[in-house]
């Protein structure tokens, strides 16, 4: 390795980036003298009274020239205050402009922090519709497309027609409380509040359907006052009842209509019917898909119906005096 002025190097050198301006007079100095005899040599001159040129040249391979920390050596001997992190850890201007290159693929720009495209806004058509009670032919909002799923209307109407019949009023359904869990649009608790019931509790962990679909709905029909909406997950309702529903005791009703694909019907039927919320009166209409086995009974209740409709069946327990007075 070398230092020297242009002029003065005979052999082939890289030369470094690093040139330094002084008007320190340093005068000749050999390999001898340097401060650095196995490292560099000097030669410098001073004409005209111009600040000295130090061309730092050397024979590594490393693009930069001198390590930063020779470099950064070498100007303090001579009386300079640097930093080598500030004057030799910057990156070439190459490299600079390399980084700054958008990536590019197939001739187009990709932008690396793109914004997730923006989903459609949800809408919704009014497709329901009340099927008998004071709220008859009232029209229900329902949400476009398949993220919810309303239980269809002739399920609907058999499964009142089969709890009025059941407990002995086949005009209305006797007077109590319902709770529709996975209620969705609603449509299943406007309809019992439409025949009699006096409270529905709906039961929608889906913040939107909650506000824009269920809330007007009720609105629509009347029944808000008589109505309980809890925004929560049905696990986490049936974790919390006593919070939720306090001490009112057990439902007279309770509407089972889940996504067919995100349920474990095993496991929230077990759950249905160790709940506080079940009693011995209590009336449970099951919708479920095909190829899913139901039990014949729930907790202390009995099987009354199962009944096809397509691709979708629907089960109803209750108590055994029901199942009597049916037959």
């Amino acid at each position: 390795m070398a230092v020297s002025s242009p002029s003065s190097c005979s052999s082939p050198s890289i030369l470094s980036p690093l040139i330094l301006n002084t008007k320190t007079n340093l005068g000749s100095s050999s390999s001898n003298s340097s401060p650095f005899p196995h490292l560099f040599t000097f030669s410098s001159s001073r004409t005209n009274n111009r600040p000295l040129s130090l061309i730092v040249s050397s024979y590594t391979k490393s693009e930069n020239g001198l390590a930063s920390k020779d470099k950064k050596i070498l100007l303090e001997k001579y009386g300079y205050d640097v930093d080598a992190d500030d004057y030799f850890s910057q990156s070439s201007s190459k490299s600079k402009r390399r980084k700054e290159q958008p990536k590019m693929k197939r001739g187009k720009q990709v932008k690396e922090d793109s914004a997730e495209e923006a989903k459609p806004p949800r809408t919704t058509h009014k497709l329901l519709q009340v099927l008998g009670g004071t709220a008859r032919r009232t029209k229900l909002l329902s949400p476009k497309g398949m993220d919810v799923r309303p239980m269809m209307e002739v399920v609907k109407g058999a499964a009142f027609d089969i709890l009025q019949a059941a407990g002995g009023c086949p005009a209305s359904l006797r007077p109590g409380r319902w709770l529709d869990l996975y209620s969705g649009t609603g449509s299943v608790g406007i309809e019992a509040l439409s025949r009699g019931c006096s409270e529905v509790h709906f039961v929608e962990m889906d913040p939107w359907v909650v506000s824009d679909v269920l809330r007007l709905n009720l609105e629509a029909t009347g029944f808000l006052d008589a109505s309980i909406i809890h925004t929560v997950r049905v696990e986490k309702f049936f974790e919390r009842a006593d919070q939720f529903v306090g001490n009112s005791g057990p439902f007279d009703y309770i509407s089972v209509t889940p996504p067919y694909t995100q349920v474990d019907y095993g496991v929230l039927m077990r759950q249905i019917s160790e709940s506080s919320l079940v009693g011995e009166d209590t009336f449970i209409v099951v919708e479920y898909p095909l190829k899913t086995d139901m039990l014949d009974s729930c907790g202390c209740l009995v099987k009354i119906t199962d009944r096809r409709f397509g691709r979708t069946l629907l089960a109803i327990y209750g108590p055994t005096w029901a199942q009597k007075k049916r037959r």
